[in-house]
């Protein structure tokens, strides 16, 4: 069975909220689809907005190996004026090679929104197909609400649809406009449908319900042979039909085919990049693609899946371009602990059954303090080597205090004064700040550059505080996780105090501490200034 993939990011995607999608943005996302094997791009509405039209004008230059632009709009407006409606001379002018319009296939909006009867509304889905058929186009014909429309006048919703048929579409694609629509309903109907139109079916699904990759599924199982969806689920309200997670659930558990996709373990990276050029943060518990989709925490777990990973995972992460990865938390066994070292390229004693013991305490009873592992690997992997004896802080911070003067008649200043000891040299240093933490990182370089110059490459990239013990309220402690990026690798650490600027100043003596040591850098014994 070969499935049409109908991407919709660039259209349905951008309608959902904190989505902002700029030509060249959609550009570079059409270009990625159509390297991953996407059948049809749906490259907007360009009779409804100015960018659209541009996008459609710069999307000719673009050379796509096998996806094919669609353009999206409506019917006409007026039985009277098919030829002179704006939108579908619009359509056929952005000369996008596939065109696809809606129409109402639910009785109750082709009256009360509408305000026409059976027979007209009909009649303006047949013409205004045909009109774009006869100008040279293909046509796909969306069945707006057409499940909510089925159950509510079934008669009324075949018509419509066998009217598009009648105008020349060459598919019907069944809405779920609503999305509330629940999966053994989308059977049933998607199976009477094909009993009905002679073209093929396809379908389109919200994800109000929660089902719109289930209901998506269900209708290629009925026979639906095109699928509509976004990339990473974006769009209206809470969603799309995400493809990203319906396009490994078809081809690896139901045996389906795509014409052009042939290396699926693009599939992270792509969900990725579409997350990225919507500067929006990856959504880390993403079924297959997610950080977390292959995670193991447990210790029991972690067992299981050293011996055998199928006992925990559904599928092997590597077919989805995704890896498995084993958490340090105080749920932590010796399992946990011998997994992350092999990842880490650490070689541990076999027979030392005291320093796993010490090890897994020492991790429980930090977290018992409040600190966390899970986004901070560069923090638990200088415990470990520490532990080994594989690793020597480079530097101790000996005092630090942060000034922040602020009044009325007095300009805002965030400074930060820091002694640091590096061998047997001290360096005292004073750094101004766009607020405490930033003085406080201003310092710490700027005291350590003269020994260690490598940390001139490193940039924070991501600082985050989350309160602990909540009802403690000012008292509380705060947990500071902060991500650092030399330009090739990212890393990250952590610090927990009831005091933000103690917290802030662990995760980044830690920060640069692992970036010194992924380095080799050496420990001077004495360093002159």
């Amino acid at each position: 069975m070969v499935i049409e993939l109908y991407d919709t990011t660039l259209r349905d995607g951008t309608q959902g909220e904190h989505i902002n999608l700029s030509v060249q943005d959609k550009l570079l996302i059409a270009e990625r689809l159509d390297e991953f094997g996407v059948d049809f791009i749906e490259g907007g509405w360009p009779s409804s907005n100015p960018k659209d039209e541009e996008f459609f004008l710069k999307a000719k230059k673009l050379d796509l190996k096998h996806a094919r632009l669609t353009a999206f709009g409506s019917t006409a407006r007026s039985v009277e004026n098919i030829a002179g409606d704006p939108n579908l001379v619009g359509l056929v002018r952005c000369e996008a090679p596939v065109l696809t319009i809606f129409g109402k296939t639910w009785k109750a909006h082709s009256v009360k929104s509408l305000g026409i009867s059976d027979d007209e509304n009909a009649e303006l889905i047949r013409r205004s197909v045909s009109f774009l058929v006869e100008a040279g186009r293909e046509v796909f014909f969306d069945a707006e609400h057409f499940f909510d429309g089925w159950k509510n006048n079934s008669e009324f919703a075949e018509r419509m649809i066998s009217a598009a048929v009648e105008g020349g579409a060459s598919r019907v694609v069944l809405c779920d406009t609503n999305g509330g629509t629940l999966p053994h309903e989308v059977a049933a109907i998607v199976t009477r449908v094909r009993e009905i139109v002679k073209v093929p079916v396809g379908i389109h699904a919200h994800n109000d319900g929660d089902l719109a990759v289930a209901n998506s599924i269900e209708a290629v199982r009925a026979g639906a042979t095109q699928v509509q969806g976004t990339i990473n689920g974006i769009g209206e309200r809470c969603g799309n039909a995400n493809l990203v997670s319906i396009i490994p659930n078809l081809m690896l558990k139901l045996g389906a085919e795509f014409s052009h996709v042939n290396d699926l373990k693009a599939l992270t990276s792509m969900s990725k990049f579409v997350f990225e050029i919507l500067n929006l943060p990856p959504d880390t518990k993403a079924p297959f693609v997610g950080k977390s989709a292959f995670a193991h925490k447990g210790g029991i777990h972690v067992s299981a899946v050293m011996k055998e990973s199928s006992l925990y995972e559904h599928i092997d992460p590597a077919l989805v371009g995704n890896r498995q990865r084993v958490l340090v938390s105080e749920l932590a066994g010796q399992s946990n602990i011998r997994y992350k070292a092999k990842e880490l390229g650490i070689s541990l004693p076999d027979d030392n059954a005291e320093l796993f013991k010490n090890l897994v305490n020492q991790v429980k009873k930090l977290e018992h303090r409040g600190y966390q592992f899970d986004g901070a690997e560069a923090s638990f992997e200088l415990i470990l080597r520490r532990e080994l004896g594989q690793f020597k802080p480079f530097f101790e911070v000996v005092e630090s205090k942060v000034v922040i003067m602020n009044g009325q008649e007095i300009k805002s200043v965030d400074q930060a004064v820091m002694k640091v000891l590096v061998g047997d040299v001290t360096e005292q240093t004073v750094a101004d700040g766009d607020g405490p933490v930033n003085a406080l990182d201003n310092a710490l370089r700027k005291a350590l550059i003269h020994f260690y110059p490598e940390i001139r490459a490193i940039r924070l990239i991501d600082y985050k505080v989350r309160v602990l013990e909540e009802k403690r309220g000012t008292s509380a402690k705060v947990r500071v996780l902060i991500e650092s990026s030399n330009g090739q690798n990212s890393w990250g650490t952590v610090g927990v105090s009831t005091n933000i600027i103690e917290a802030s100043l662990q995760a980044l003596s830690d920060s640069l501490n692992y970036h010194l040591l992924s380095i080799n850098a050496a420990v001077p014994a004495s360093v002159m200034p």
